[in-house]
Protein backbone atom coordinates (compact mmCIF):
# COMPACT_ATOMS: atom_id res chain seq x y z
CA UNK A 1 0.00 0.00 0.00
CA UNK A 2 1.03 3.60 -0.65
CA UNK A 3 1.00 4.42 3.02
CA UNK A 4 3.94 1.76 3.80
CA UNK A 5 5.86 1.01 0.64
CA UNK A 6 9.32 1.78 1.26
CA UNK A 7 11.24 4.72 -0.35
CA UNK A 8 14.39 3.53 -2.69
CA UNK A 9 16.88 4.80 -4.99
CA UNK A 10 18.55 4.46 -7.91
CA UNK A 11 22.00 6.69 -9.16
CA UNK A 12 21.89 8.19 -12.84
CA UNK A 13 23.65 11.14 -14.17
CA UNK A 14 25.14 11.93 -11.08
CA UNK A 15 21.58 12.02 -8.88
CA UNK A 16 20.09 9.76 -6.02
CA UNK A 17 16.67 9.30 -7.47
CA UNK A 18 14.11 8.76 -4.27
CA UNK A 19 11.19 6.46 -5.69
CA UNK A 20 8.71 3.75 -4.37
CA UNK A 21 7.24 1.57 -6.80
CA UNK A 22 4.54 -1.13 -5.76
CA UNK A 23 1.32 -2.56 -8.29
CA UNK A 24 1.24 -5.90 -10.04
CA UNK A 25 4.71 -6.56 -11.62
CA UNK A 26 3.37 -9.25 -13.91
CA UNK A 27 4.97 -7.87 -17.19
CA UNK A 28 2.93 -5.12 -18.02
CA UNK A 29 3.96 -1.83 -18.95
CA UNK A 30 4.85 0.22 -15.69
CA UNK A 31 3.13 3.75 -14.92
CA UNK A 32 5.53 6.18 -14.08
CA UNK A 33 3.87 8.95 -11.97
CA UNK A 34 4.98 12.78 -12.84
CA UNK A 35 4.11 15.05 -10.15
CA UNK A 36 2.75 18.65 -9.88
CA UNK A 37 4.04 21.92 -8.69
CA UNK A 38 5.83 21.58 -5.13
CA UNK A 39 4.85 17.77 -4.81
CA UNK A 40 7.15 15.01 -3.55
CA UNK A 41 6.41 11.14 -3.37
CA UNK A 42 3.29 12.15 0.00
CA UNK A 43 1.57 14.17 -2.28
CA UNK A 44 0.36 11.67 -4.62
CA UNK A 45 -3.21 10.90 -3.28
CA UNK A 46 -3.53 7.31 -1.88
CA UNK A 47 -6.95 6.01 -3.38
CA UNK A 48 -5.31 6.81 -6.98
CA UNK A 49 -1.87 5.08 -6.16
CA UNK A 50 -3.17 1.97 -4.58
CA UNK A 51 -5.63 2.03 -7.48
CA UNK A 52 -3.71 2.21 -10.16
CA UNK A 53 -1.58 -0.71 -8.78
CA UNK A 54 -4.37 -3.24 -7.74
CA UNK A 55 -3.89 -3.97 -11.57
CA UNK A 56 -0.75 -2.02 -12.80
CA UNK A 57 2.69 -1.66 -11.97
CA UNK A 58 2.97 2.13 -10.53
CA UNK A 59 6.48 3.48 -9.92
CA UNK A 60 6.46 7.70 -8.55
CA UNK A 61 9.87 9.37 -7.96
CA UNK A 62 10.87 12.46 -6.54
CA UNK A 63 12.39 14.46 -9.94
CA UNK A 64 15.96 16.38 -9.39
CA UNK A 65 16.74 18.10 -6.70
CA UNK A 66 12.80 17.93 -5.37
CA UNK A 67 12.17 15.43 -2.07
CA UNK A 68 14.57 13.27 -1.20
CA UNK A 69 16.29 13.21 -4.78
CA UNK A 70 19.97 14.81 -4.94
CA UNK A 71 20.76 17.32 -7.24
CA UNK A 72 20.11 20.88 -8.20
CA UNK A 73 16.21 21.47 -9.02
CA UNK A 74 15.73 21.78 -12.19
CA UNK A 75 14.23 25.13 -13.89
CA UNK A 76 12.73 24.37 -17.21
CA UNK A 77 9.93 21.97 -17.59
CA UNK A 78 12.12 20.21 -20.57
CA UNK A 79 14.91 19.83 -18.08
CA UNK A 80 12.45 17.91 -15.97
CA UNK A 81 11.94 16.16 -18.83
CA UNK A 82 15.32 14.88 -19.52
CA UNK A 83 15.79 14.19 -15.12
CA UNK A 84 12.71 12.03 -16.13
CA UNK A 85 14.13 10.47 -18.92
CA UNK A 86 17.09 9.46 -17.11
CA UNK A 87 15.25 7.84 -14.25
CA UNK A 88 12.77 5.79 -16.17
CA UNK A 89 16.35 4.33 -18.55
CA UNK A 90 17.52 3.50 -14.80
CA UNK A 91 15.51 1.70 -13.71
CA UNK A 92 16.20 -0.15 -16.83
CA UNK A 93 12.18 0.10 -18.30
CA UNK A 94 12.29 0.47 -22.30
CA UNK A 95 8.57 1.65 -22.84
CA UNK A 96 6.55 2.91 -19.83
CA UNK A 97 3.14 5.17 -20.20
CA UNK A 98 3.10 8.06 -18.25
CA UNK A 99 0.55 9.86 -16.18
CA UNK A 100 1.17 13.65 -15.27
CA UNK A 101 -0.90 15.53 -13.03
CA UNK A 102 -0.53 19.79 -13.58
CA UNK A 103 3.27 20.16 -13.85
CA UNK A 104 3.82 16.60 -14.72
CA UNK A 105 1.40 17.03 -17.69
CA UNK A 106 3.72 19.61 -19.12
CA UNK A 107 6.90 16.95 -18.60
CA UNK A 108 5.25 14.20 -19.80
CA UNK A 109 4.61 16.17 -22.95
CA UNK A 110 8.35 16.73 -23.64
CA UNK A 111 9.23 13.07 -22.94
CA UNK A 112 6.55 11.87 -25.85
CA UNK A 113 8.17 14.95 -28.02
CA UNK A 114 11.61 13.80 -27.02
CA UNK A 115 12.02 10.09 -26.96
CA UNK A 116 8.33 9.33 -28.44
CA UNK A 117 9.89 5.40 -28.71
CA UNK A 118 9.91 5.48 -24.68
CA UNK A 119 6.15 6.01 -24.17
CA UNK A 120 3.22 3.78 -24.76
CA UNK A 121 0.26 5.88 -23.34
CA UNK A 122 -0.50 9.04 -21.50
CA UNK A 123 -2.70 9.92 -19.03
CA UNK A 124 -2.60 13.88 -18.46
CA UNK A 125 -4.40 15.68 -15.82
CA UNK A 126 -5.58 19.09 -14.96
CA UNK A 127 -2.59 20.09 -17.29
CA UNK A 128 -2.81 22.06 -20.43
CA UNK A 129 0.14 22.77 -23.52
CA UNK A 130 3.13 25.06 -24.18
CA UNK A 131 1.52 28.36 -24.11
CA UNK A 132 -1.56 27.81 -23.19
CA UNK A 133 -4.16 30.26 -21.30
CA UNK A 134 -2.97 31.38 -17.81
CA UNK A 135 -0.19 28.88 -17.55
CA UNK A 136 2.33 32.05 -16.78
CA UNK A 137 -0.18 33.26 -13.84
CA UNK A 138 0.09 30.41 -11.63
CA UNK A 139 2.61 31.52 -9.70
CA UNK A 140 0.32 34.49 -8.80
CA UNK A 141 -2.57 32.06 -8.65
CA UNK A 142 -0.36 29.61 -6.17
CA UNK A 143 0.64 32.83 -4.07
CA UNK A 144 -2.37 34.37 -3.88
CA UNK A 145 -4.54 31.12 -2.21
CA UNK A 146 -1.11 30.47 -0.13
CA UNK A 147 -2.40 33.63 1.71
CA UNK A 148 -5.95 32.62 1.56
CA UNK A 149 -4.55 29.17 3.48
CA UNK A 150 -2.40 31.07 6.04
CA UNK A 151 -5.10 33.37 7.09
CA UNK A 152 -7.65 31.07 7.07
CA UNK A 153 -5.51 28.21 9.08
CA UNK A 154 -6.37 25.75 6.31
CA UNK A 155 -3.62 24.13 3.22
CA UNK A 156 -3.57 26.35 -0.06
CA UNK A 157 -4.63 23.09 -1.90
CA UNK A 158 -7.96 23.31 -0.60
CA UNK A 159 -8.03 26.24 -1.97
CA UNK A 160 -5.90 25.50 -5.62
CA UNK A 161 -7.40 22.06 -6.64
CA UNK A 162 -11.02 22.42 -5.63
CA UNK A 163 -14.14 24.41 -5.97
CA UNK A 164 -16.00 26.59 -3.25
CA UNK A 165 -18.97 24.69 -3.41
CA UNK A 166 -20.14 22.22 -0.77
CA UNK A 167 -19.10 19.47 -2.31
CA UNK A 168 -15.83 20.81 -3.58
CA UNK A 169 -14.63 22.02 0.02
CA UNK A 170 -15.43 18.31 1.24
CA UNK A 171 -13.68 17.15 -1.45
CA UNK A 172 -10.46 18.74 -0.35
CA UNK A 173 -11.19 18.20 3.77
CA UNK A 174 -11.67 14.17 2.29
CA UNK A 175 -8.04 14.27 0.04
CA UNK A 176 -6.14 16.48 2.58
CA UNK A 177 -7.14 13.72 5.07
CA UNK A 178 -5.69 10.90 2.66
CA UNK A 179 -2.60 12.49 2.25
CA UNK A 180 -1.74 11.91 6.24
CA UNK A 181 -2.40 8.05 5.85
CA UNK A 182 1.57 7.55 5.68
CA UNK A 183 3.06 8.25 9.21
CA UNK A 184 6.28 6.71 8.89
CA UNK A 185 9.29 7.63 6.53
CA UNK A 186 7.72 10.22 4.68
CA UNK A 187 9.44 11.93 2.64
CA UNK A 188 11.23 15.61 2.56
CA UNK A 189 9.38 18.21 1.89
CA UNK A 190 10.47 20.33 -1.06
CA UNK A 191 12.83 23.25 -0.17
CA UNK A 192 12.10 26.67 -1.22
CA UNK A 193 14.97 26.59 -3.77
CA UNK A 194 13.56 24.36 -5.34
CA UNK A 195 10.05 25.56 -5.36
CA UNK A 196 11.10 28.92 -6.87
CA UNK A 197 12.74 26.69 -9.82
CA UNK A 198 9.69 24.83 -10.53
CA UNK A 199 7.85 28.09 -10.31
CA UNK A 200 10.51 29.71 -13.24
CA UNK A 201 9.77 26.67 -15.39
CA UNK A 202 5.97 27.05 -15.56
CA UNK A 203 6.33 30.73 -16.80
CA UNK A 204 8.72 30.22 -19.34
CA UNK A 205 6.60 27.33 -20.37
CA UNK A 206 3.26 29.15 -20.57
CA UNK A 207 5.07 31.73 -22.49
CA UNK A 208 6.42 29.17 -24.74
CA UNK A 209 5.66 28.78 -28.48
CA UNK A 210 2.40 26.06 -28.89
CA UNK A 211 4.43 22.87 -29.82
CA UNK A 212 3.47 20.57 -32.66
CA UNK A 213 1.25 18.03 -30.81
CA UNK A 214 -0.28 16.29 -33.89
CA UNK A 215 2.72 14.35 -34.46
CA UNK A 216 2.11 12.56 -31.37
CA UNK A 217 0.75 9.07 -32.10
CA UNK A 218 0.31 7.30 -28.62
CA UNK A 219 -3.25 7.38 -27.03
CA UNK A 220 -3.97 10.29 -24.48
CA UNK A 221 -6.68 10.57 -21.79
CA UNK A 222 -7.15 13.74 -20.79
CA UNK A 223 -9.10 14.16 -17.45
CA UNK A 224 -10.06 17.53 -15.55
CA UNK A 225 -12.76 19.39 -13.69
CA UNK A 226 -14.99 21.72 -14.59
CA UNK A 227 -13.35 24.99 -12.71
CA UNK A 228 -9.57 24.26 -12.74
CA UNK A 229 -8.62 27.58 -11.95
CA UNK A 230 -4.72 26.77 -11.58
CA UNK A 231 -4.66 25.66 -15.13
CA UNK A 232 -7.52 26.71 -16.80
CA UNK A 233 -10.14 24.02 -18.00
CA UNK A 234 -9.77 25.30 -21.45
CA UNK A 235 -6.26 24.00 -21.81
CA UNK A 236 -7.77 20.80 -21.52
CA UNK A 237 -9.91 20.95 -24.24
CA UNK A 238 -6.99 22.59 -26.69
CA UNK A 239 -4.67 19.90 -25.53
CA UNK A 240 -8.12 17.52 -27.05
CA UNK A 241 -7.95 19.58 -30.01
CA UNK A 242 -4.26 19.11 -30.58
CA UNK A 243 -3.61 15.24 -29.70
CA UNK A 244 -4.81 13.01 -32.85
CA UNK A 245 -5.32 10.27 -30.67
CA UNK A 246 -7.05 11.19 -27.10
CA UNK A 247 -10.02 11.35 -25.06
CA UNK A 248 -11.35 13.66 -22.77
CA UNK A 249 -12.76 13.22 -19.67
CA UNK A 250 -14.30 16.63 -17.32
CA UNK A 251 -15.72 16.03 -14.07
CA UNK A 252 -18.35 18.43 -12.87
CA UNK A 253 -18.14 20.80 -9.82
CA UNK A 254 -14.64 20.13 -9.91
CA UNK A 255 -11.28 22.22 -9.89
CA UNK A 256 -7.58 21.53 -10.86
CA UNK A 257 -7.51 18.05 -8.27
CA UNK A 258 -10.68 16.82 -10.28
CA UNK A 259 -9.22 13.52 -10.39
CA UNK A 260 -8.72 13.32 -6.80
CA UNK A 261 -12.36 14.59 -5.91
CA UNK A 262 -13.17 11.86 -8.87
CA UNK A 263 -10.73 9.16 -8.01
CA UNK A 264 -13.29 6.42 -8.09
CA UNK A 265 -13.96 6.86 -11.04
CA UNK A 266 -10.70 8.23 -12.63
CA UNK A 267 -9.25 4.89 -11.17
CA UNK A 268 -11.05 3.07 -13.15
CA UNK A 269 -11.29 5.04 -16.23
CA UNK A 270 -7.73 4.85 -16.80
CA UNK A 271 -6.96 1.58 -16.05
CA UNK A 272 -9.57 0.42 -18.59
CA UNK A 273 -7.54 3.61 -21.19
CA UNK A 274 -4.23 1.83 -20.16
CA UNK A 275 -5.83 -1.71 -20.59
CA UNK A 276 -7.52 -1.49 -23.83
CA UNK A 277 -6.04 -2.55 -27.25
CA UNK A 278 -4.72 -0.38 -29.85
CA UNK A 279 -7.14 -0.13 -32.88
CA UNK A 280 -5.65 -1.76 -35.97
CA UNK A 281 -3.53 0.98 -37.82
CA UNK A 282 -2.62 2.83 -34.68
CA UNK A 283 0.31 2.65 -32.42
Amino acid sequence: MWKDVPTQRVSADGVDFAYRELGQHNGGTPVVFLAHLAAVLDNWDPRVVDGFAEKLHVVAFDNRGIGASTGTPANTIEQMADDAITFIKAKGFEQVDLFGFSMGGMIAQEIVLKAPQLVRKMVLAGTGPAGGKGISAVAGVTFHDMLRGFFTGQDAKQYLFFTRTPSGIDAGKAFLDRLKERTDNRDKEISTRAFLAQLKALRAWGKKAPAQLSGVEQPVLIVNGDDDRMVPTINSHELARRLPNSTLIIYPDAGHGGVFQFHADFVHSAIEFLARQPEVGTR
